[in-house]
């Protein structure tokens, strides 16, 4: 009988997974996956205590809203819980082009596509359409599916300064006017909370024969008409030619879209592996979604109360002499520096029942480390009250 020698090698995949340092301090002190064991609008339930969150993206609150849970309800007894199948084989349902239909007509445009997260529709937004010998321009700070789009189309990534038309000018000055271009950029930045310079960006692009794909995760529902988006907000809706965003931040349920022409939408339809593989959307997310987004446009309260929470937050953070990073929107950074300082306030603010989620570099850049914060409209005034007390409270502790 042969020998087993050769048979016991050692795993060195397994042992990488076992002897991971950043796995080990993140069990060690377990600032993520935390479980909540329930949720009413923006109180959780963690360990079986009532926390404020503060941390959601639901920024118009509308997960909890009676026509939207009723939506979804209705949709999972008419279509069942699941299509079972991909948008191009047997999972195709009129929801979807009903849903779609909608999305486009409210973002100004002849199509769009919803996808099964908004990880995939933003991914699918860059790598459907740039290819090898093509130019990718992409703001530094643009989000990681973003960044995943870039690499699969092989195409060469030029990276400009964050949010600086300046930079964007330099960058194109060294690349091939005859080189087809793309430019990437968000209407949000859901870390720093920056709106993008769209009008000087475009404008840039638009003298370089630029392409330009906006992801708009977090302007859609928070900026412009109704919460149409960044676009809008400038009315700039024929400089952009791509919008990806997600379903699951002011339309309270779970996927992604793309909205573009119809000649650009047919093309993704064609070419997009993250469209052609993945499974449709469920009858409840996608219903929960078209409600959604039809109490955006006959129930304007939401978004006025959203700006009127953030205005009252940005002014309890101000009075503590806190970085925001200068944000403009509800998604609002604590920017303390490192994660020295991170921690210990991240975990004042648990203590005092006010929920929140820490990044530290390389998420964020060096000396940039934070504490992720955003505003939601169902925040109450009692409890941004709590909120004031706890921030004063872990500016102490640090």
């Amino acid at each position: 009988m042969a020998l087993s020698f050769f048979t016991k090698n050692k795993k060195t995949l397994q042992a990488r997974c076992r002897d991971d340092y950043a796995t080990k301090m993140r069990l060690k002190y377990a600032p993520f996956y935390l479980a909540m064991d329930g949720q009413k609008g923006t109180t959780v339930k963690l360990n079986g205590r009532e926390m404020i969150m503060l941390s959601s993206n639901d920024y118009l609150g509308l997960s909890f809203h009676p026509k939207a849970i009723e939506a979804g309800r209705a949709a999972m007894l008419k279509w069942g819980t699941s299509t079972t199948g991909a948008r191009t084989s047997n999972g195709s349902r009129t929801f979807h082009l009903e849903l779609e239909e909608k999305l486009a007509a409210f973002l100004g445009r002849e199509a769009c596509h919803i996808s099964v997260a908004g990880y995939l529709a933003c991914m699918s937004s860059v790598a459907s359409f740039a290819q090898k010998g093509d130019v990718i321009l992409a703001d530094k700070n643009i989000h990681s599916c973003l960044w995943d789009g870039i690499r699969l189309s092989n195409a060469t990534v030029e990276r400009f300064s964050h949010n600086s038309p300046d930079d964007l000018r330099d960058v194109l000055a060294a690349v091939s006017p005859d080189s087809p271009k793309m430019m990437v950029v968000e209407g949000v930045y859901s870390m720093e909370g920056h709106i993008a310079r769209l009008p000087e960006l475009s404008e840039i692009a638009e003298e370089h024969g630029c392409f330009t794909v906006l992801d708009d995760a977090h302007g859609f529902g928070v900026l412009g008409r109704q919460g149409r988006g960044t676009v809008d907000h400038f009315g700039l809706n024929d400089k952009v030619d791509v919008i990806c965003g997600s379903l699951s931040k002011s339309l309270a349920s779970t996927g992604g879209f793309v909205a573009a022409s119809t000649d650009v939408i047919e093309y993704l339809r064609s070419h997009s592996k993250q469209t052609i593989f993945s499974a449709a959307i469920s009858p409840s997310q996608a219903a929960c979604a078209q409600a959604s987004l039809e109490l955006m446009q006959t129930e304007p309260q939401h978004l006025e109360q959203l700006w009127a929470n953030t205005h009252k937050y940005r002014a309890i953070l101000k009075s503590l002499g806190l970085d925001t990073w200068e944000s403009e929107t509800p998604a609002v950074p604590i920017v303390l520096g490192s994660k020295e300082r991170v921690y210990p306030f991240w975990k004042a603010l648990l203590d005092k029942g006010v929920f929140t989620v820490m990044s530290i570099a390389p998420a964020v850049p060096a000396g940039k480390d934070l504490i992720r914060t955003a505003i939601s409209a169902m925040h109450t005034d009692e409890q941004l009250e709590k909120i004031a007390d706890a921030m004063a409270y872990a500016v102490k502790k640090m």
